[in-house]
C-alpha cells in the first residue's frame, strides 16, 4: 500500500471508530516523501480547496482561512525567502503568538525543505542566547513584542541571522511578511528524503539544559495519524486545541492530527486564560472535538457547563494524568467523558484511549496502532502484568512510527533511550490484565506543571547564581489547578538567615532570567537536603515529603510564596 492510500484509509478508519485493521499494516517507506505535497495537497487541497481549514480570532478580529489559501500562502512566502537567498536545509526560528503564521510556516518549511524549530514566546534573552549556542537560525520569524530579546541575543552570540521576517508593524533590520503577498501563488517543492530533518524540538532534561530532539519528514508526520485516531477528528469538524505554539503539543493537535484528516482548526488567540471566554468562544464556532491540558480542564470546570450551548462529540486530554473529579464533572456539563492519551516531544501519540472503544477511568489506555509498547525493566525484561516498569517501544526497522531518530549531536544521551532493542521513555508504568497501561511518574525529575516541561537543573543553577544561595534542588510539588508547581530547596550560604524579604528576592532575582513558567512559586530554606552516599541530591525524597506534607495540609518552617501567583 502507498502512503497517500494509507492515509485514507486511516481517516476511514477514524469516521467508523475501526482501529484494528491498521495495526497489521504492510507499507515500505519511500525514499522521498513531503508531507505537504503528498497529503495535505493531494487530500486536502485538491480535494476540498474552498472548504475551511482554518478559523483564527483575536478579540473581536476574525479570519478564515481555506485550504487553498493556506496552501498559496505557504507557497508565497516559500518564494519570498528563496528570493532572499535561504535554501533546502536552512534552519528557522519561529517565536509566534497563536497567529496564522504559524501553520504557514509550517508548510513553508515541509513544502521548501527547511528545519523549523518553533520556540516559545515566554522565553527570555537568556534562553535564546543558550539556544543560538547549540543551533543559530538562518531565518527568524516573529513579532514585534519578541524583537527585542532576538535582536539582543543576536547581538550577544555575535552573528548575524541571514534573513529575519516580522508579522506586525516595521523594524530595521526585519522585513515584513506582508511582503509574501507580492509573490507568486506557485511554487516548486523541494525534493525531500524521507530521513532528513525536518522539525526540532528543544526538551527539557533532569541533570541538564534542554537538549534538541529531531524528526524527519517521514515519520512525524506519518506518526502523527495514531494522533489523529486518538482525537477522532476527520473532515467536517472543527477541532480545538488549547496549546501554545513552540511547544510539541501544538504540532501533534494543533497542525497534524487535525490536518491529516481534513478537519478544520479553530486557533483562539487571547492575551489572557479566562475559562467563561474560552467556553463561550466554543460554543460560537461550534468546537466539535477539543483537547486541552487537565490545567485548563480543571479551570474550565469552574465554570457552570451546561450554560453553553456546546457541540463536542469528542474530549481528550494530554500532559499529566487525569484525576476523577475532572473526567466526572466535565462529563456531568458536557456529556461527554475526557479521554486521556500520553506521548512524548520525542513522540507521538503512543498510548491513547479511543473513540468507540472500552475505557477503564484512571488508565491511559492501549497502545496505538503504529506503536508496539509494553512495560520493561532496564535489563530489556518485559515485565508481568501489573508489575512496574518503564514504558518501552520496541523498534523493528521494518515498522514505522513516530519516534524520534536522535538527540542533535549528542550520541551519549540518544544512546541512553535506545537500548535493548527498544526505545525507553523515562516514564514509569504498569499494565493490567486487559493490556490497558496505568501511569506511575516520571523515572527522571523533570517537572510537569500546566503542561509545560521544566528542567530542575535549568532553574537550580540560575538560583546558585544568586550570592547568598551555596546550593539548590527544584521539585514538583502538588497544586490543585495546576497540577504540580515549582518549588525550590534553597541553602543558604553561612551566616545568611533565612526570611521571607530573601525569599522575596530570589523570587525577583529568577523572574529577571527564566521564563515565568519556570519561576518557582515555592521557596523554602530547609536545614539540609537529603542526599546519597555519593552526594547526590535525593530529589525523589523530596517528592515524597512534599506529597505528605500536601495530603496533610502542612506548611514547612521557613517556607515562602511567590505572592504575584
Amino acid at each position: 500500500m502507498n502512503i497517500k492510500d494509507f492515509f485514507k484509509q486511516v481517516r476511514a478508519s477514524i469516521a467508523n471508530s475501526e482501529y484494528d485493521k491498521l495495526a497489521t499494516y504492510q507499507l515500505e517507506k519511500p525514499e522521498y516523501f513531503n508531507w505537504v505535497e503528498e497529503i495535505f495537497y493531494e487530500l486536502n487541497v485538491k480535494a476540498f480547496p474552498n472548504d475551511c481549514a482554518l478559523i483564527w480570532k483575536y478579540n473581536d478580529k476574525e479570519e478564515i482561512y481555506s485550504f487553498q489559501q493556506m496552501y498559496e500562502l505557504a507557497n508565497q512566502l516559500l518564494n519570498f525567502m528563496r528570493k532572499h537567498g535561504c535554501e533546502k536545509g536552512d534552519t528557522i526560528y519561529t517565536i509566534l503568538p497563536v497567529i496564522p503564521a504559524n501553520w504557514i510556516s509550517f508548510l513553508t518549511t515541509i513544502k521548501g525543505g527547511y528545519i523549523l524549530m518553533p520556540t516559545a514566546t515566554n522565553l527570555t534573552t537568556r534562553d535564546l542566547e543558550y539556544r543560538f549556542k547549540t543551533l543559530f537560525p538562518k531565518i527568524m520569524i516573529a513579532n514585534s513584542a519578541n524583537a527585542d530579546k532576538i535582536d539582543e541575543a543576536e547581538k550577544q552570540f555575535g552573528q548575524k541571522i541571514k534573513l529575519k521576517i516580522i508579522v506586525n508593524g516595521e523594524r530595521e533590520g526585519w522585513l515584513s511578511i506582508h511582503e509574501i503577498l507580492k509573490e507568486s501563488k506557485d511554487a516548486v517543492a523541494e525534493k525531500t528524503k524521507s530521513d532528513d530533518p525536518f522539525l526540532y524540538f528543544f526538551t527539557s532534561g533532569t541533570t541538564g539544559l534542554p537538549k534538541v530532539v529531531v524528526h524527519t519528514h517521514f515519520t512525524y508526520p506519518f506518526g502523527h495519524l495514531t494522533t489523529s485516531s486518538w482525537i477522532g477528528c476527520h473532515h467536517g469538524d472543527v477541532h480545538y486545541n488549547i496549546s501554545s505554539p513552540g511547544w510539541a503539543k501544538f504540532a501533534w493537535s494543533s497542525f497534524f492530527a487535525p490536518w491529516n484528516t481534513g478537519a478544520t482548526i479553530f486557533a483562539n488567540q487571547v492575551d489572557s486564560f479566562v475559562a467563561k471566554e474560552q467556553l463561550e468562544a466554543m460554543a460560537k464556532y461550534k468546537i466539535s472535538t477539543f483537547c486541552g491540558s487537565p490545567t485548563v480542564l480543571r479551570m474550565l470546570i469552574q465554570e457552570d457547563l451546561s450554560k453553553y450551548n456546546l457541540k463536542l462529540r469528542s474530549s481528550c486530554a494530554a500532559g499529566e494524568p487525569l484525576n476523577p473529579d475532572v473526567i466526572e464533572k466535565w462529563k456531568q456539563g458536557t456529556g461527554i467523558l475526557i479521554r486521556d492519551g500520553y506521548g512524548q516531544t520525542e513522540t507521538t501519540c503512543l498510548v491513547g484511549n479511543l473513540n468507540g472503544q472500552d475505557l477503564k477511568p484512571g488508565s491511559m489506555g492501549k497502545p496505538t496502532f503504529l506503536y508496539d509498547i509494553d512495560i520493561y525493566d532496564a535489563q530489556g525484561n518485559q515485565m508481568p502484568p501489573l508489575e512496574e516498569g518503564m514504558i518501552c517501544i520496541k523498534m523493528d526497522a521494518t515498522k514505522y512510527n513516530g519516534v524520534f531518530v536522535s538527540y542533535l549531536d549528542d550520541s551519549e544521551r540518544t544512546d541512553s533511550v535506545f537500548k535493548n532493542g527498544l526505545y525507553y521513555t523515562g516514564d514509569k508504568a504498569y499494565k493490567d490484565e486487559d493490556g490497558y497501561i496505568w501511569f506511575i511518574g516520571r523515572d527522571d525529575d523533570v517537572i510537569k506543571a500546566s503542561a509545560y516541561r521544566i528542567g530542575p537543573f535549568e532553574v537550580e543553577s540560575i538560583l546558585i547564581e544568586h550570592q547568598d544561595v551555596v546550593e539548590s534542588a527544584v521539585v514538583a510539588s502538588p497544586h490543585d489547578v495546576r497540577g504540580y508547581t515549582v518549588k525550590a530547596f534553597v541553602m543558604l550560604k553561612e551566616g545568611v538567615q533565612p526570611s521571607e524579604k530573601l525569599a522575596e528576592e530570589l523570587f525577583a532575582f529568577t523572574e529577571k532570567i527564566l521564563a515565568k513558567y519556570k519561576v518557582p512559586r515555592i521557596i523554602e530554606f530547609p536545614k539540609s537536603l537529603p542526599k546519597t552516599i555519593s552526594g547526590k541530591i535525593r530529589r525523589v525524597e523530596l517528592r515524597a515529603n512534599e506529597a505528605t506534607n500536601k495530603i496533610n495540609k502542612t506548611k514547612n518552617k521557613h517556607e515562602y510564596f511567590h505572592k504575584k501567583y
